[in-house]
């Protein structure tokens, strides 16, 4: 990481700002998976979860609906989504074509 130390780093919010929020999250977390039947519908849970963030941090106005606040969420997600699978999915993916072997389109378009 360019500059930064690994240990608990977020170059996007600072250790304060997360402390006063770990706590709130973890607590939703804990709630989250607590909704029946959560193992069959995480996906929509979560979804739920996140429009209902999204639409507090937007406004619940008419009023308080501007491009700006919309555009500046759906950015945050788009970064969050990039975020999760350059950190979680690109490694797993990797591994798995160690362990399993490689498309072999892939395989050829990548020979040097």
């Amino acid at each position: 990481m360019i500059g930064l130390e690994k240990e608990n780093n977020m170059p996007y919010i600072s250790k304060s700002q997360r402390e006063v929020v770990d706590a709130d999250i973890d607590r939703l977390v804990q709630t989250m998976k607590s909704v029946p039947d959560f193992s069959n519908n995480k996906a929509g849970i979560l979804n739920y979860i996140i429009s209902r963030i999204c639409c507090e941090v937007i406004g619940n106005n008419k009023e308080d609906i501007k491009y700006a606040k919309v555009n500046e969420v759906i950015g945050s997600l788009e970064c969050t989504k990039l975020e999760l699978y350059r950190r979680l999915a690109g490694p797993y993916e990797d591994l798995k074509i160690i362990q399993n072997g490689d498309l072999q389109l892939y395989e050829k378009v990548q020979e040097k």
